[in-house]
């Protein structure tokens, strides 16, 4: 495969790569060296991506994988989930901080999440992926995969609920 070729098929979802493994990994820094390991390792394999019916699905598994290989090894002992994406300058310092205290709580929530939901919940949510690109990614169901995202989902519902309440029933 020409390098011309490769640019075309995969960095369009570059992107997505990082996304995940900054989703899974503590920093940007970490995200960005996953990034560069995913795409060093694509570009070394590349006669045999041509083989592969969905490139992209097929990064994303090695991302989740080479991400969690990366938290479980001795190196990633200090190494945590933790997510904010929101910005906004143009509010006030009272919702500022209340937006960050929701994320917060969010964040601290998703990082209290067993891993597979952690995970789907990145590529359903963040990463718009279909369900059966995820069954595809996880080597699951698809049921399974929605009962997973569903009990995710719940569990950061009902633990943002109560924290928000403030013995309010």
């Amino acid at each position: 495969m020409k390098q011309a070729d490769f640019v075309r098929l995969v960095m369009p979802f570059k992107d997505k790569v990082f996304r995940l493994a900054k989703r899974l990994l503590v920093s940007q820094e970490e995200a960005e060296d996953a990034t560069q390991e995913i795409l060093l390792k694509l570009w070394k394999n590349n006669k045999k991506i041509e083989e592969y019916k969905n490139v992209e699905a097929f990064s994303m598994t090695m991302t989740k994988n080479f991400c969690l290989d990366r938290l479980k090894s001795k190196q990633a002992q200090n190494l945590k989930i933790v997510h904010s994406n929101y910005q906004d300058h143009n509010v006030s310092l009272q919702k500022q901080v209340e937006a960050k205290d929701s994320v917060d709580w969010v964040s601290k929530i998703i990082e209290e999440l067993p891993e597979q939901q952690k995970i789907i919940l990145q590529l359903r949510d963040i990463e718009d992926y279909d369900y059966n690109e995820i069954a595809s990614m996880l080597d699951m169901n698809e049921t399974a995969v929605r009962v997973n995202l569903s009990r995710a989902r719940k569990t950061i519902r009902e633990k943002l609920t109560s924290t928000h309440s403030y013995g309010i029933k």
